[in-house]
């Protein structure tokens, strides 16, 4: 078994001094920490045994609290800004003696897994929280060590999260409570203030971001799925758009539904689990999703529960951002491996707030290096502290809040598999039809299934399109199964003439945000965008 020796010795927690203490919890399995959490008022059973937590203020990321360290070997790497904060050595240095002198005394919680399926670009993690839910967390969400190689497990990054320490922001230089810092010299993630186990996951994965790049990989934002030839698919977004629903397909395998990385081998997921949002999950639209809620071992976070101790998914009261976290072996037809081969067709999701958007365009290879680069959606309600109704965004990449590079870093890799390896791309809308948000509908599942599904067969290779004159978006003037008149969004609209001017709006809002890259884009990819 690990040792504290050896915990100290990757990362200097000589401060502790538990070696050989009863409070050291190393890799306890998952009935052990359900134990745990129940036992330290961290969560409670429900009716099918599944674990419910609560967590408390904040119930989604804090970005505005993430900071990377800035050191002379990233300097020039990452891409600083509103999103990529720096801050110096002094401010971690500082609250990481704070933090491990508050651990001294605290039941600790150690969880070794790995980040990447494919073995080539794997890397090792130690999770460290004074949460046993989040040993809990981890073992769904992380690549899972045997027996044998935890004997073995040196850590490459190492997470340590004190959720009930919170930051003085005028004596520690954060800006809250809350801290989520990146010490890419000393691989430590430090996270106080926060119970939110969404934090855990997208540390990682800035970091696999960072690194996977400089090894020629492109790293994604994305979920993906094959069928049973192995024909790939992968599906950008960010959360709320659709990654987790639309890759969990009962008739194609599960490679992973948020994070993968795309190498010379092909697609591999970076998890081991799946991390979906449960806000009006039902069994019938959403039946392999809905089945995992009812096991042992998923973690239902901030679900609300009846008096039958039954988790009441439509039930908003405490956040729209409710997750349910399990294994991706709780999906029937998961992947064992993980992997995939090179991606058939990519598809951009977007959650269109304005009810502009066609529910599927197909899009040239210019189309789709603009589109990636703009990253347009709406932040829905919840997933971040703040957002209390879908909001318009653009996110380089659909993931900017997890990509330490410069966007154009990712867009380049991504346009060169397209290219190498022949990909069809799309862009498909599952937010608004009939009119914006407060007028219009949420697009229908069942359409947005069925489109996605002709797509991913074939079927819309051959139809005939019409183009979008704003956008120049190629929209097929039909699709079996799917009524002719919502494909194209115009005609869902009772005044046209308000569409008229949405999709101006809309198209002006994309013109405005891509300046900030024309001065590394060809005039092909400036044109590729809408016409205003």
């Amino acid at each position: 078994m690990n040792t504290y020796s050896q915990l100290k010795s990757r990362i200097g927690l000589d401060y502790l001094d538990l070696e050989n203490n009863e409070k050291d919890h190393w890799n306890l399995t998952p009935p052990e920490l359900y134990e745990e959490a129940i036992k330290n008022g961290e969560a409670i059973l429900t009716k099918d045994y599944a674990l419910r937590v609560r967590t408390g203020k904040y119930t989604g990321r804090s970005p505005s609290d993430r900071f990377i360290i800035n050191q002379p070997s990233i300097q020039n790497d990452i891409d600083w800004g509103k999103i990529n904060k720096p801050t110096d050595e002094g401010v971690f240095e500082n609250l990481f003696q704070k933090v491990t002198a508050y651990l001294r005394d605290k039941q600790l919680y150690v969880k070794d897994c790995y980040a990447g399926a494919d073995k080539k670009y794997q890397l090792n993690v130690r999770v460290i929280s004074e949460a046993a839910y989040h040993g809990l967390f981890v073992h769904n969400m992380f690549i899972r060590p045997s027996e044998e190689q935890l004997k073995n497990h040196e850590p490459d990054f190492t997470v340590l999260a004190a959720p009930n320490f919170k930051a003085n922001p005028e004596v520690d230089g954060t800006e809250s409570e809350t801290f989520i810092l990146i010490n890419f010299d000393r691989k430590i993630i430090l996270i106080g203030g926060t119970l939110y186990s969404g934090e855990l996951k997208k540390g990682i994965f800035s970091v696999m971001n960072y690194l996977l790049p400089k090894q020629g990989v492109m790293a994604m934002h994305c979920s993906a799925n094959m069928d049973q030839e192995g024909d790939t698919a992968v599906f950008f977004g960010l959360s709320g758009t659709g990654k987790t629903t639309l890759s969990s397909d009962q008739d194609r395998i599960l490679i992973g539904d948020d994070e993968h990385g795309w190498s010379e081998n092909g697609v591999f997921n970076i998890e081991g689990g799946c991390y979906a949002k449960t806000i009006n999950l039902s069994e019938e639209n959403e039946p392999l999703i809905y089945a995992t809620t009812k096991m042992p071992g998923t973690i239902l976070e901030n679900v609300v529960l009846d008096e039958n101790r039954a988790p009441d998914f439509y039930d908003t009261s405490l956040t729209e951002n409710t997750r349910c976290s399990y294994p991706i072996h709780y999906i029937p037809n998961a992947s064992e491996s993980g992997v995939g081969n090179h991606p058939t067709n990519v598809i951009f999701l977007t959650c269109d707030a304005f009810g502009v958007l066609p529910p599927i365009s197909k899009l040239t290879p210019e189309q789709a290096m603009y589109h990636f680069i703009s990253g347009y959606t709406a932040k829905v309600a919840g997933t971040e502290r703040g957002i209390d109704e879908p909001q318009a965004t653009f996110s380089a990449c659909f993931g900017a809040p997890f990509m330490p590079l410069h966007p154009t870093v990712y867009a380049e890799l991504l346009a060169d598999k397209i290219r190498k390896y022949n990909s069809t791309v799309w862009l498909l809308n599952t937010g608004w039809t009939g009119g914006p948000h407060g007028i219009g509908h949420r697009m229908k599942l069942s359409h947005t299934r069925q489109m996605l599904s002709e797509a991913l067969k074939g079927n819309l290779t051959d139809v005939t399109y019409d183009v979008d004159p704003i956008f120049e978006l190629s929209i097929p003037q039909k699709i079996d199964g799917v009524p002719n008149n919502i494909l194209n969004p115009r005609n869902t609209w009772d005044n046209k003439l308000a569409y008229d001017q949405k999709a101006e709006k809309l198209a002006a809002m994309f013109a405005d945000n891509f300046c900030q890259f024309k001065e590394n884009a060809n005039k092909e990819l400036v044109q590729a965008g809408p016409q205003v």
